[in-house]
């Protein structure tokens, strides 16, 4: 590739030139109907210049896409930008009033909907005075697009282009400005890690609205000329598996619990994937095992964060793999573990960890005060804390706040988790720190077994006290049906700690 995507001005441009160089081939399998690339450069070209003539919006100007997933949120999203306007994604799983508040923050001028959720739509346009809508449903066929493309927008690399609302598991989301040449660098970065070429196929499951959806599932297949194959349904697991084998689907990026419904109830099924990613959430040790006895097939686990566009580390695509490490900076991103001063600590110590590079966002939407805590000398602080290994290795050991302090001793939930995951019945698991007076905090588990399994409260201590120090082992365990998670398949421990257990 004689230039790199981070080097190009904007999105528009980059995915213009996939399109015109694309053209006819299928850029999206979405069961048995098949979109090529001209289809996403008309239908995104019409909506475009509709953005600019019918609801009059100029470049810098907010636009929200609430959609599930389906092809047309690739429409609308290339819309936007080749309109110069900013795409405010929306989880299509909040509430309305949640949704609500995204809006009013983003000062979003149009939004982008379907007819699933007409009535719900129509009621905020009905309270927002400003807010217009629009349905998917009303695209035109881009057979009636004669001549409608993109790539002829003039943002440049430093304009903003996306606006990720955090997941708001403590208060209020914030809104993470990314910049064109932001998501261009990360979707570099991750093209020259991930060795993605024309020939690939992402399976793409996970929630398109998600910032790990929109660079890893949708921009990079897109820029390098790729095919995404769009699931339906995530329902029945086995549809999954069905849709990956019939497309020819190679690279799997999804979440840990997928990758376990896979290992456990696919056993001696062949797929076609030289590749799996696991993101969004930490990849328990016992899970990766599973998998990769089951399937043969490489699972990597990666990590990142919205306001880092989002990918920060992978593990190397051929190794070598360690178990529990999210792997080493991606291309020209850089890592460093600091102190709460901002000192960098040397290899072995565990600290915060923290992100510079092209890929950083420009900071929070309306709010220098949240910015200033998130950055401090170009660093990204992302509170999480870990170390790096003598080899350049990065581990987590946990979340900033979820830390606990037990009789003056930090312990780490992720590592009495890790050990709830070796137990045989056990299918997912979580800590959390409550208060004790004596103690300062004390550990607790959340514990969901596998289905016709059963434990007491008492098997799963003792269990956990013949694998850690004393002090480290939760002294009450409760039994869960599901543990709480947001629509990326993140634990919301702050609903766990709200139980009256």
């Amino acid at each position: 590739m004689s230039v790199s995507f981070k080097e190009l001005m904007n999105l528009a441009i980059t995915l213009g030139q996939s399109i015109r160089q694309e053209n006819s081939k299928t850029a999206v399998f979405w069961g048995d109907d098949l979109f090529s690339y001209d289809h996403f450069g008309r239908q995104a070209g019409w909506l475009a210049a509709q953005l600019k003539s019918r609801w009059g919006v100029k470049p810098g100007d907010r636009v929200g896409i609430w959609l599930k997933n389906r092809p047309e949120f690739i429409s609308v999203l290339l819309g936007v930008l080749e309109a110069g306007c900013v795409a405010v994604p929306i989880n299509n799983f909040l509430k309305t009033e949640e949704v609500k508040h995204i809006l009013c923050d983003a000062g979003i001028k149009v939004l982008l909907s379907d007819h699933a959720m007409r009535e719900l739509t129509l009621a905020l346009v009905s309270e927002l005075p400003g807010l217009q809508e629009f349905f998917v449903e009303d695209l035109p066929p881009s057979k009636d697009l004669e001549g409608a493309s993109i790539g002829r927008c003039e943002r440049g690399s430093s304009d903003l282009a996306v606006i990720i609302y955090t997941s708001g598991t403590t208060g209020k989301p914030k809104g993470a400005m990314l910049s064109h040449g932001n998501l261009l660098h990360n979707v570099e970065s991750c093209r020259q890690v991930l060795e993605a070429v024309q020939l690939d196929r992402f399976a793409l499951i996970l929630p398109m609205f998600h910032s790990f959806m929109l660079c890893v599932g949708i921009l990079l297949p897109l820029c390098v000329g790729g095919s995404i194959v769009l699931i339906r349904s995530v329902h029945p697991p086995k549809h999954i598996l069905h849709e990956i084998q019939r497309h020819g689907a190679t690279i799997l990026p999804a979440i840990p619990q997928l990758f376990r419904a896979l290992s456990t109830s696919f056993e001696g099924q062949s797929l076609p994937l030289r590749l799996c990613i696991s993101g969004a959430a930490p990849l328990p040790s016992e899970i990766l095992r599973e998998f990769t006895q089951t399937f043969q097939i490489p699972l990597i686990e990666g990590y990142g964060l919205s306001e880092a566009s989002p990918v920060v580390s992978l593990n190397p695509l051929r190794g070598p793999w360690k178990t529990g490490s999210i792997g080493t900076p991606i291309p020209d991103v850089e890592v460093s573990i600091q102190d709460d001063s901002g000192k960098i600590l040397p290899d072995g110590a565990v600290g915060e960890i923290c992100v510079r590079g092209g890929n950083v966002m420009i900071g929070y939407w309306n709010k220098p005060e949240e910015t200033a805590k998130a950055m401090r000398d170009q660093w990204l602080l992302t509170g999480d804390i870990g170390y790096r290994d003598q080899d350049g290795y990065l581990f987590i050991t946990d979340r900033k706040k979820d830390m606990l302090l037990v009789n003056g001793i930090n312990v780490y939930p992720r590592e009495i988790e890790e050990v709830l995951y070796q137990m045989e019945a056990v299918k997912e698991a979580a800590v959390i720190g409550r208060p004790d007076t004596r103690r300062g905090e004390q550990p607790v588990a959340f514990v969901v077994l596998n289905q016709g399994t059963q434990r007491s409260e008492r098997e799963v201590i003792d269990f956990l006290r013949a694998k850690l120090a004393d002090y480290k082992v939760p002294r009450h365990v409760h039994f869960l049906g599901a543990l709480p998670r947001n629509a990326t398949g993140k634990v919301l421990k702050t609903e766990l700690r709200s139980l009256p257990v």
